[in-house]
């Protein structure tokens, strides 16, 4: 089937977009790729189409599960077989969703890179064949990116049981250092680069210094009429600004990791269906969700990162059509954020003491606990061992890329099921056992594929169905799967930590100084880049972030707020710039007046446009002016 029809025949699209059929080309002749495309470029489909056209299953490596079970979901019900795997299953569901791998007719699996080295993995993946090895997230292999993962760095290890697999990586953002370190750490055979500029002519970046950000942002949800996003640091300000802008008559709602995935779903659908207009989240929201018409993403505290922001800014217009993003920002949140990244990284001896703690807390012996993976509560456990509940996330956080565990934040996942006798032996059963023949008879009507795999169910459906207590239909589940019947998991509330190694002795932690050292300066890079990003007055924003990422020439986009400032000094982008690279070294050794300088000048230019661009830079903190006429720039 050509590449086209298969477009149309599951994804309803005529064409593809830009570069994404030479990024599926490529794989499909069996090349090594690496596709860069901004978030909301269609990257899914660059490996979702190749996995199609070939014969085989393509695996699919990424870190984010809310990805996985979005992705999974889509495909399943475009009758594509895919499965994914990560923490929180459990062993049978693991087993199971591998034979259908092997055995089976799946034509994807969702791994993590964790999950994809692992010894029994590495056993079965030999057996299975594997037509493209995907790589989402691919920036994170990079201890130059801004979410470096080590995991990501023992992908490579799996070519040499899949030597004649191409590999497609795919990421949104990366620098061109973290571009050649991509194609180094994956082994590529030969260098195919495919990248879209990052540039979004319909996106107009705005940075407002705000005191008041709280009145800011109702003013531009009032303004904007259409559907929005808003981003803020912490979970308890979610609910206190959607409450807060429920009053104010604009239809919002809150979004965190640690609300149900019920709630999360119930959320989620009614802001892609429009019931909710605005939805202000932590950065939990937003992964994977590929809603068109965004047409303003506010950010009311900083990033880390300007990669962070750029990919939460450019969730807005989708569709092409002119959409916003607005950074809000005043001098406490630069401190906060000097603050927050200091703290992001406890001393090495804080993260060796809570990770023995771990491991005193699950009741591990040294050498134990690999693959365990148990519930936990992270302020039961504070309190246990006196600790700060923000170093143990962090803690949490740099084990995790360290690849020593996994944890979860509230993986709610439903509750699910699978019959393991055959339905001959059922009904033999049913016979036998007369009392459990009504309930297996609805069970049976309720659901479908319950033999051959786990199967979401919901507890009070069958409860509401048989007229019971939900407790009665949960005793009666874990009866069937105390009888070896069925194998019943009940849905999980709790965050779950998953050890990926034995337990060591804390002495033992393998965690260098140096590369310690070196991520924390890296990510203060990155810190500092942002700040000024917020500060600079001066540059288009567009310009900036393409530059950023390594994209040299580009024109000013006349749309974001220094555009717009620098548009009223009725000044060519050449005029400007020749005006400030010659007056800004004389400022800068010496004070004078703006008469002697205009005197001064000659760049045969009129000079009501020299002193545009003069008030333009005094009214943006650049020149400043003493009392008696004297100019100074501002360092």
């Amino acid at each position: 089937m050509a590449l086209t029809d298969i477009l149309l025949k599951y994804w309803g699209f005529s064409s593809f977009r830009p570069l994404q059929e030479d990024i599926i080309q490529s794989a499909i002749d069996g090349h090594d790729t690496l596709a860069l495309l901004p978030t909301g470029g269609g990257k899914s489909l660059c490996y979702q189409v190749p996995g199609m056209a070939m014969d085989g299953l393509c695996i699919v490596v990424t870190p984010l599960i809310a990805l996985m079970k979005d992705q999974v979901q889509a495909l399943n019900a475009k009758n594509i077989k895919a499965v994914g795997i990560y923490h929180g299953m459990s062993k049978v569901e693991i087993d199971n969703a591998i034979d259908n791998c092997v055995y089976g007719d799946v034509k994807f699996l969702y791994l993590s890179p964790e999950r994809l080295v692992t010894d029994m993995m590495r056993a079965r993946i030999q057996k299975m064949r594997i037509n493209l090895l995907a790589v989402d997230e691919a920036h994170c292999i990079s201890q130059w990116g801004y979410d470096f993962r080590p995991p990501y760095l023992r992908i490579a290890e799996i070519r040499t049981l899949i030597p004649n697999t191409p590999i497609l990586a795919l990421t949104a953002t990366a620098t061109t250092q973290v571009v050649e370190d991509i194609q180094e750490k994956l082994d590529f055979k030969d260098a195919r680069v495919f990248q879209k500029s990052f540039e979004r002519k319909n996106l107009a970046y705005m940075v407002f210094r705000e005191e008041d950000k709280l009145n800011k942002l109702l003013r531009i949800c009032t303004k904007q009429k259409a559907t929005g996003v808003v981003y803020v640091r912490n979970r308890k300000r979610t609910r206190e600004i959607a409450d807060w802008l429920v009053q104010q008559k604009v239809s919002a709602d809150f979004y965190h990791a640690g609300l149900t995935s019920q709630e999360r779903d119930a959320k989620q659908d009614a802001w892609m269906k429009e019931r909710t207009r605005v939805i202000v989240s932590t950065n939990a929201f937003g992964m994977g969700i590929d809603k068109p018409n965004v047409r303003f993403v506010v950010h009311m505290d900083l990033p880390d990162s300007p990669e962070a922001y750029f990919q939460e800014a450019g969730r807005g217009g989708r569709d092409g059509n002119k959409a916003f993003a607005i950074l809000l920002y005043n001098k406490a949140d630069i401190q906060n954020l000097e603050q927050f990244h200091e703290r992001s990284y406890p001393p090495l001896k804080e993260i060796r003491k809570i990770y023995n703690c771990l491991g005193n807390h699950f009741q591990l012996a040294i050498g134990s606990g690999k693959d365990q993976s148990m519930p936990f509560d992270i302020h039961k456990f504070a309190k246990t061992y006196s600790l700060n509940t923000f170093f143990i996330y962090n803690a949490l956080g740099f084990l995790e890329k360290e690849g020593y565990l996994a944890s979860s934040e509230a993986l709610a996942n439903p509750s699910r099921l699978m019959f393991l006798v055959s339905n001959e032996e059922l009904y033999r059963f049913q016979v036998a056992n007369p009392r459990y023949d009504p309930f297996l008879k609805m069970l049976l009507r309720s659901y479908t594929g319950l033999f051959t795999e786990f199967t979401r169910i919901n507890e009070e459906d069958i409860a509401h169905r048989n007229g019971v207590p939900v407790e009665k239909v949960k005793k009666v589940l874990l009866d069937l799967h105390n009888m070896k019947i069925l194998h019943y998991k009940e849905q999980n509330q709790k965050p779950v930590i998953t050890f990926l190694e034995e337990r060591l002795a804390a002495s033992d932690l393998r965690i260098s100084k140096e590369v310690y050292g070196e991520r924390k300066a890296f990510a203060r890079k990155r810190m500092e880049a942002m700040i000024e990003y917020v500060t600079s007055e001066t540059k288009c924003r567009s310009l900036y972030l393409l530059a950023y990422f390594g994209e040299k020439g580009g024109k000013r986009c006349g749309q974001c707020d220094v555009c717009l400032e620098r548009n009223k000094a009725g000044v060519s982008t050449y005029e400007f710039n020749q005006v400030v690279k010659y007056i800004k070294p004389k400022l800068q050794k010496e004070k004078i007046s703006l008469e002697m300088l205009i005197d001064d000048l000659d760049l045969n230019l009129a000079e009501e446009k020299v002193i545009n661009v003069m008030r333009y830079l005094k009214d943006n903190g650049k020149i400043t002016e003493t009392g008696d006429g004297i100019l100074k720039w501002r360092s």
